[in-house]
């Protein structure tokens, strides 16, 4: 079952292994909570997206895991980066991906962030109002550019995904109605510090049915035809990304073949480069955050097991009522109990799972949280004064730490 999570994630002696390495080891190394990620399965996964879209630019999604050494295994791989802030952008140059290799979406971006990207002569920038087309134009200008520009198209497709990140409807904060783009283009046609060469559109993330996909690309299919015929040289056609993984047990995930087959025949007429732009499904699986038992409660009619890792470590569960799988780290036949798993935090929300049946465990013992390679670490935060998590990086059987846990003196240090 938990190769069908990542292929390199097996039991050895009763014991749980990343790539051969220990996951109990490393816990007594480096302490809890610790975030592990398998370099392998991330090697896996940008290999699946390029040779299920060969002649496709595949920007991984650096907000799911923005830590360079993760990019930089993404890179090596042949991929490029999407981005949503200045900050992802140094995270990527310093990862070492090329500027002609990074997009830049997102609806709130900052003059000093914008300046950025275009002093970094980024591929492009996928522009999301017709008021951040006047203030680039305006800035381009000022600095004696002429940048390349996307517009993000709202294509209003429901990708049957969470509300929090379905981001392809009509109601959505994101993009331009569909309807009204060819205006929208027309408008950025005529300024002279823009050159328009692309369509951009993203409908949601961890969609698990690829047909949303299917609709969302014949209507960007659609305008590209319109605005070709308009006089608009369209080079690049961004699908976005959004693909699903497993995370619970029985569930299935599509896999880059599965997307490839779905949306090519729509695409087949297009004469321009397609981008991606997948995170989840790059990094998601290829993620554990180890968690060591404090406290045993049992108030009778509840059972709790406490742990040192929280909201505050993975808040997916407490932001999304999001599902993941919790694993022993060291099996042992003592039973199993129904029980709350909760984080140290001082809210009611602070969980990792709800009536989740596991095996019996005891204070010290550790635990495994499954799936957590993307927007774990990426979302965690500082709240009740706890310091990150450290983070480590598996590869055959090798190990690294790829961000030190952080310390009291580091969170004060801007006092």
């Amino acid at each position: 079952m938990l190769k069908e999570y990542n292929r390199y994630l097996e039991y050895i002696d009763g014991e749980l292994h990343l790539e051969g390495v220990s996951l109990k080891a490393l816990a007594e190394e480096f302490g809890t909570p610790l975030y592990v990620y398998s370099a392998s399965h991330i090697r896996d996964r940008v290999r699946a997206y390029r040779e299920a879209f060969p002649d496709a630019l595949i920007c991984y999604a650096v907000k799911a895991n923005f830590n360079p050494s993760i990019i930089r295994v993404a890179r090596e791989e042949g991929a490029g980066a999407d981005i949503v802030s200045g900050g992802e952008l140094y995270a990527s140059l310093l990862a070492g991906v090329e500027p002609s290799r990074i997009v830049y979406a997102g609806v709130g971006k900052t003059l000093k962030e914008l300046e950025y990207a275009i002093k970094s002569d980024i591929l492009m920038f996928n522009v999301e109002s017709r008021m951040e087309l006047d203030v680039l134009n305006h800035l381009a200008e000022s600095l004696g550019k002429k940048i390349r520009i996307a517009i993000r198209v709202n294509p209003d497709v429901d990708p049957k995904t969470h509300p929090y990140i379905s981001t392809g409807m009509k109601k959505s904060k994101f993009g331009v109605d569909i309807k009204h783009a060819k205006q929208e283009y027309q408008y950025a046609g005529k300024l002279k510090n823009l050159e328009v060469v692309g369509i951009h559109c993203h409908i949601g993330s961890q969609i698990l049915d690829v047909s949303p996909y299917i609709e969302a690309v014949e209507k960007v299919v659609d305008l590209y035809h319109e605005l070709v015929r308009s006089g608009f040289e369209i080079r690049y056609v961004d699908i976005g990304g959004g693909l699903g993984i497993k995370y619970k047990p029985d569930q299935s995930n599509p896999e880059p073949k599965d997307l490839a087959e779905a949306v090519m025949p729509a695409l087949k007429g297009v004469d321009a480069k397609i981008l991606l732009e997948p995170g989840r499904s790059i990094v998601g699986n290829a993620g554990l955050l180890i968690t060591r038992v404090e406290f045993l409660k049992d108030k009778g009619h509840k059972h709790f097991v406490i742990v040192d890792a929280g909201m505050n470590d993975l808040i997916r569960p407490a932001m999304y009522d999001a599902y993941h799988h919790i694993v022993p780290v060291v099996k042992r036949d003592t039973g199993y109990i129904k029980t709350d798993i909760v984080g140290p935090i001082c809210e009611t929300g602070d969980f990792l799972a709800l009536d989740r049946e596991i095996q019996k465990v005891e204070r010290g013992d550790y635990l495994a949280v499954l799936s957590a390679g993307a927007y774990g670490f990426a979302m965690s935060s500082h709240y009740n004064v706890r310091p990150r998590a450290c983070e480590v990086l598996v590869e055959k059987q090798s190990y690294k730490i790829i961000r030190e846990r952080e310390t009291y003196a580091y969170i004060f240090k801007g006092e």
